[in-house]
């Protein structure tokens, strides 16, 4: 009988040896990716790349039809108030990375332009240039709002204080002589800023995002809208003066009753870490975004997916690139 004991009691301590080797062995690692609110570009977009970048334990190896990602880390795509809450976010270590647009990185990185008089996040890396977003004007119908400068007397949703949205927002009034003082102003994020329209509570809102954007999808699908222009010599002179800025269209038929280009201003969404982020995870990450099956992801999972290149992964950058990510990128050959 002790023998027996002994024997069970030997096995089981083998067992744990070994359970405990293999959990060290596969030690797992989260990883989070800031976002934005759920009815805009950011957040499916994260989604997809964190799909692509996560290799659960127990995954499937890639050569047999299983994940191609980084072993061992579960990635998150994290719904947020946007670019200025993920730059602040990865700053002080609550978010491992983020999205966000390129202007208010550069600022946040310099501590200039809107980020004037904050100590400069001389720690924030760039990962990846992703996608264009654009601006977007949405006015109801009958709201008479033709232009920029039609908003002077109405009510305007500019997104929440954290977002890059609202930063755009008040650079295009400003390059248009509208202020802050000159409109009624509402601070809504996208499901909320399309029923305010559609319930006649604001009249006109911005919304800076890759197109086509879910909550203006829907939104056309029931109510007449209009996209406002954002053009002209007031818009040469914003794209003169900020290079992180850039003149394009919204196509026609990208929303529901919308027959005509649109032409507005965009700017580059991009994806961010810290310095302190372990450069091997890094690389890895980077080297996972790029290869294959990740190209398969973003081709079916989002419709901005499909611009995400790795030709142009490093276009309009004004953050420097963490040493991971750009280890990955002189193997790739885009740095010489």
């Amino acid at each position: 009988m002790k023998l027996q004991l002994k024997k069970t009691f030997a096995g089981l301590m083998t067992a744990g040896v070994l359970f405990v080797a293999t959990a060290s062995a596969q030690q797992i690692k989260f990883f989070t990716i800031g976002t934005g609110g759920t009815s805009y570009t950011y957040y499916p977009v994260g989604g997809v790349i964190a799909n692509a970048i996560s290799k659960p334990p127990g995954s499937r190896e890639c050569d047999e039809g299983g994940s191609c990602g980084v072993p061992n880390l579960i990635a998150s795509a994290v719904s947020s108030r946007g670019s200025v809450d993920n730059v602040n976010a990865i700053d002080s270590g609550l978010r491992n990375s983020g999205f966000a647009q390129s202007d208010v990185a550069y600022w946040a990185y310099t501590g200039t332009g809107t980020m004037e008089g904050k100590p400069p996040m001389i720690e924030l890396r760039s990962i990846a240039a992703l996608f264009p977003e654009h601006i977007h004007l949405v006015a109801s119908v009958g709201s008479g709002i033709n232009s920029v400068k039609d908003l002077k007397g109405k009510r305007v949703s500019l997104d929440e204080p954290g977002s890059g949205t609202y930063v755009d927002a008040n650079l295009i009034m400003e390059a248009f002589g509208v202020t802050q003082a000159d409109i009624i102003v509402e601070a809504l994020k996208g499901n909320e800023a399309a029923e305010a329209l559609r319930n006649g509570k604001i009249d006109a809102f911005f919304v800076v995002a890759g197109y086509p954007t879910g909550a203006i999808v829907e939104l056309s699908s029931g109510v007449d809208i209009k996209l406002v222009p954002i053009a002209g010599k007031e818009a040469d002179d914003l794209t003169g003066k900020y290079g992180f800025f850039a003149s394009d269209n919204i196509p026609a038929g990208t929303y529901e009753g919308i027959s005509d280009d649109t032409p507005t201003v965009t700017v580059g969404a991009q994806w961010f870490t810290s310095a302190k982020e372990d450069d091997e995870l890094i690389y890895g990450i980077t080297k996972a975004l790029w290869n294959e099956q990740s190209r398969t992801l973003l081709d079916i999972g989002h419709a901005k997916g499909k611009v995400i290149r790795l030709e142009s992964a490093l276009t309009g950058l004004g953050v420097p690139l963490h040493a991971g990510a750009e280890r990955f990128y002189k193997e790739a050959g885009l740095i010489k």
